[in-house]
């Protein structure tokens, strides 16, 4: 376990930005966490996943503990189904293919998302329909101060929209160190609801999909849309969907009877905010290297040499503009640090 001092975190975060922490330790296995935490007991860390939905915008005056845990493994299984686990520092996306090659179902509308397994749940992930509490079965995390390791269950982990009970109520108190998950191993229930995986499906002459095809639909509508963090720096959603209620519904679509929404229920609808980032005219928007993306208005991107300041200037200008014109407030969805 070595320990790097002024070291870079270029690359450890998706957006790219070139930010230094005072230090920075890698953790590969549960003992170094825990020896770790105990020594650095009276200061304040910084703890690092896959660094996929995060800006920084400025150095980190902390340890940077960086999780790297690694290993996935088949817990038990059923006729029907498997419950799988994952260490916390397994790339997400490497994981989601995994449970494919293994004819595992219920995680291939999640495919191609950027970030590790141990930060999924914190943000509870999601994408064309799904999201990541449809399949969670538990995780284990270690309190900070007590050392301790604790196994939350669904209903421990309080799920909601991109949220859960890490991003509020134990925000801080412990580190994920491993998931597991409750997989389909035949009779797969298919989510093919959104559109654009249809589209794709038809497109490619699919007509029984298998959740292999979904798998591969999800993937290229993704590529299509959103910037590989490799060639142009991003953190894919920059800002999540916002609800509306019914009321402020009928309005909206009043004034704009083209804007394309999703009933969740009697009372709350939810409108894409790409959409109203595109009609607010910043699709495309670039201001030095700091700029939204030409095909996914819901993604600002770094060409190269952008600031996290300017990156969240940036993110302030485009909430500013909805408000004006929608009398929205869009929420960031990228932890902002």
């Amino acid at each position: 376990m070595q320990i790097l001092r002024n070291y870079s975190l270029r690359e450890y975060n998706s957006f790219g930005i070139d930010v230094k922490a005072d230090k920075f330790i890698s953790i590969e296995n549960v003992a170094d966490l825990k020896e770790v935490l105990r020594k650095n007991y009276s200061s304040e860390l910084f703890v690092l996943g896959g660094g996929s939905n995060m800006l920084l915008t400025g150095d980190i005056h902390k340890t940077v503990v960086h999780i790297a845990l690694k290993g996935k493994r088949i817990i038990s299984e059923t006729d029907e189904e498997v419950i799988v686990e994952a260490e916390a520092g397994e790339n997400w996306h490497q994981f989601v293919l995994w449970t494919l090659e293994q004819n595992f179902g219920g995680l291939e509308n999640l495919s191609l998302i950027p970030g590790n397994v141990g930060t999924a749940p914190i943000q509870n992930i999601g994408a064309y329909g799904v999201e990541l509490k449809d399949t969670f079965y538990s995780c284990r995390a270690m309190n900070v101060q007590t050392l301790e390791e604790k196994k939350f269950s669904l209903e421990d982990c309080d799920f909601e929209y991109r949220n859960s009970v890490f991003k509020h109520k134990l925000k801080g108190q412990y580190i994920i160190t491993s998931v597991q998950f409750r997989l389909s191993k035949k009779d797969h229930r298919l989510n093919t609801d959104y559109g654009a995986i249809t589209s794709e499906l038809e497109k490619n002459k699919i007509t029984s999909p298998t959740i292999q095809d979904i798998s591969k639909a999800v993937i290229a509508i993704r590529n299509s849309k959103l910037p590989d963090p490799k060639k142009i720096g991003n953190s894919g959603s920059f800002f999540k969907n916002p609800v509306v209620n019914a009321e402020k519904y009928k309005e909206l679509i009043t004034e704009f009877p083209e804007m394309p929404s999703y009933k969740i229920s009697e009372d709350v609808v939810k409108i894409p905010a790409g959409w109203l980032i595109e009609k607010a005219g910043f699709k495309g928007y670039r201001n030095g290297d700091a700029g939204v993306h030409k095909n996914q208005a819901l993604v600002l991107v770094n060409y190269g040499a952008a600031t996290g300041e300017e990156i969240f200037y940036l993110s302030r200008k485009i909430q500013s503009a909805i408000k004006d014109k929608f009398d929205i407030e869009l929420e960031a969805e990228v932890n902002i640090i």
